[in-house]
Parts: structure tokens; sequence; C-alpha cells
């Protein structure tokens, strides 16, 4: 009898670690934006999760190194995602897959209204939106049943500061376009996270010693008492392509920082 409530036991614990994979075991991911910071991480989230991986970048070099750190079977694109002609040739040599997860962004730089350009203006918008906007628009017929594409966009489009006009432009405008896309796109499911501060190379463009402290000061003001890392956000993406129930939603992921 003993023997027999073991055995149980152990097929229930095995049907539950099962359970657990089977969102994401055997799904092809790709990942535009995927070969650093939150595109890595959660390449390397859904990789642990069972799924095949796919990361495009515009930079080779990192491609190979975050290659490094995937499993064998991943494979490295490389790709000017602010090109229609290259991003459509993408998916096309792609063909299906199962989810779609764009991180792709250029480092930032704060800069007021009174020192923008137009042409300045219109090419930070290159990258973050309209290379989304594109991938969206060529990746949707390939996407299998059951499939998802998660976008990113940020909080400053609802906490912004001086220097956030284009930061703040470009998120508000992410998140409309997500909820549009979840309606036009159904059942495909689009869904949207929205980081807060976190480690990465998006503040690049600051001196080491100013980066720490803006780090510090920002762990300091939040409730949460630290700034992000790459994987907490990576769970985002990896949960919004496990939820089958989620569509045209925006996932703030900021330590608080909406709060104070």
């Amino acid at each position: 009898m003993l023997q027999t409530f073991v055995l149980s036991k152990h097929l229930i614990m095995e049907n539950i670690a099962q359970h657990k994979k089977s969102n994401l075991s055997g799904k092809k991911v790709v990942i535009l934006g995927g070969s650093a910071g939150i595109g890595l991480a959660t390449a390397k989230a859904a990789a642990d999760e069972g799924a095949t991986i796919v990361i495009v970048s515009s930079n080779q070099q990192r491609i190979d190194v975050a290659l490094k750190q995937l499993p064998q079977d991943s494979k490295g694109i490389t790709a000017d995602l602010s090109s229609e002609q290259q991003i459509k040739d993408l998916f096309n040599s792609l063909g299906n897959f199962d989810h779609l997860v764009y991180t792709a962004g250029e480092t930032l730089k704060l800069i007021n209204i009174a020192d923008v350009t137009l042409v300045d203006a219109q090419r930070f918008f290159n990258l973050r939106y309209w290379g989304a906007f594109t991938s969206v628009k060529y990746a949707a017929p390939y996407i299998n049943k059951g499939g998802s594409i998660t976008l990113t966009g940020g909080i400053v489009s609802s906490r912004p500061g001086a220097g956030w006009s284009l930061g703040a432009s470009i998120c508000a405008a992410m998140e409309g376009f997500t909820r549009a896309m979840a309606i036009e796109l159904a059942p495909i499911r689009v869904n949207l996270v929205s980081p807060g501060v976190v480690k990465t190379d998006l503040w690049s463009n600051m001196s080491e010693t100013d980066r720490e402290s803006f780090y510090t000061g920002t762990a300091n003001s939040l409730p949460a008492k630290r700034v992000g890392e790459s994987e907490d956000i990576a769970l985002s993406y990896l949960y919004f392509m496990q939820q089958p129930y989620s569509t045209g939603q925006s996932m703030i992921v900021d330590g608080g920082s909406v709060l104070v």
C-alpha cells in the first residue's frame, strides 16, 4: 500500500513537472534585440522552459557572444531592424514559429525639446517604434495557432520627466499599437511589457559614476528598494507567452516607480 502511494505521488509530481514545461517546450521563440540585456535574459529564460530560440540583432559580435550562453540548437541572425526589406526577408526565411518578442532599442539620450531637431526625433522612432511596427506586420502571417507577440514599452509614458519627450511619446505609441494589434491580429495574442529602471546597456551613455549614482538614487526612491535586473523583466515576457487568456494588456514591472 505504501509502495503504491509512493509510486502514485511520483507520477503526480512527474506530471506536474511536465505540465510546467509544456507551454514553451518545443516552441520556437524569435527575439528581436535578443543579443543583450532584457532580450538575452528572455532568450535564456525561454530556453530553460524548453523553447527553441532565434535571436536577431544588427551586431554579429554580440550575437556570437550571446549564442555561447544559449543552448546549441539556438540560432542567431544579423538584421537591421530599421530596414523594412531586411525585416521582410528575415521572416520570409524563418518560416513558421510560435512567439515573437521585440526588445530592440538603442541607448537612451535624454534631451529637452528645445534642443531636438525633427530629423533626430524621427530617427529615434525608427528602431523602437517603426521597427516593432514593421516586424509585427511581416511576422504575423508566420505565427502558429496559439502564438503571441510581446512588445516593449516603458513607464515614462505615464511618469515622464524633463528630457523625456521622445521616450514618453514612443512608449505611449507602443501602448496604443499593442491594443490595436490585439484586435486586428486576433486570435494571435499581443501584449506589452513596460519596464522601469533596469540595469542594461540602455544607460551606457552615462559615465560609470553617474550611472551608479542614478541606480542608487532610483533604488532608494522605490518601494522595492532596488532597480531591476534583466532577469526580472524576462519573467514578464515568459508570462505573456505562456498565459493563453491575456491580450491587449500592458504589464508594468518597475519596482513600484509609478506609485511614488
